[in-house]
């Protein structure tokens, strides 16, 4: 399993042949003009909510590519409107795809369209892939509900939000690897504008001093699993 980051929540994830597109919000990011979303190969987009940073390319990649949009039955829905191909799932629910299993779970945000469409309510995916599990928590806050999480799946790696103001902030995020029951992270949220700017190497220190490892890739830049 190969994941790439392109910037702010937005991630490519490679599971066999099959390539995913996550939260894409690529094209008006400064910091992603490097990133050309026609390169982008995918066969599914995955939707944790409806904001505009995390749906703002979805339908220039679905129509260049044909990708199956995967969303909670709102977001799903309101692309199917538009022709697009979706699978719609809710919290709790899973799906065994052709690359792995996704389980859409909770998270604690808000969700509406930029035109003001309702985006019913924000989750974020545990995927099961290539004997590898990892969780996108989207744009939430600390729950309580993360600590569910390992009691069905044991994660290699959790991509977590870590700018604060608008979802959990690096101490949060710290609890919720603690919640989750992984100590490899991959931050995600931060630094695309004012609100969300941290300094990275308090942010990596906060995770060391808690015998844990944060990641903050360069945008374009990629681990594997």
């Amino acid at each position: 399993m190969k994941i790439t980051f392109y910037g702010h929540a937005s991630l490519g994830i490679t599971i066999g042949d099959t390539n995913i597109i996550v939260d894409p919000y690529i094209t008006a990011n400064e910091k992603a003009k490097h990133i050309d979303i026609n390169q982008l190969k995918a066969d599914y987009i995955l939707i944790t909510h409806a904001h505009a940073d995390h749906v703002l390319d979805v339908e220039a990649i679905a129509k260049n590519t044909g990708a199956t949009i995967v969303s909670n039955y709102e977001i799903a829905n309101y692309y199917e409107n538009k022709g697009f191909n979706t699978h719609p799932m809710n919290h709790g629910g899973s799906w065994d795809f052709d690359f792995g299993i996704v389980k859409y779970v909770t998270a604690i945000h808000s969700s509406v369209f930029p035109d003001g469409t309702y985006g019913g309510n924000p989750g974020g995916f545990v995927i099961e892939g290539e004997r590898k599990n990892i969780y996108i928590a989207g744009d939430t806050a600390l729950t309580y509900d993360m600590k569910l999480i390992p009691l069905r799946t044991k994660l290699d790696l959790a991509i977590l939000p870590i700018g604060s103001n608008f979802t959990m902030d690096v101490e949060d995020a710290v609890v919720a690897s603690d919640f989750i029951e992984c100590d490899k992270i991959l931050g995600c949220h931060y630094d695309t504008f004012g609100y969300i700017e941290i300094d990275h190497e308090a942010a990596k220190k906060k995770f060391y001093d808690n015998n844990k490892d944060l990641m903050l890739l360069d945008i374009g830049g990629s681990i594997e699993l």
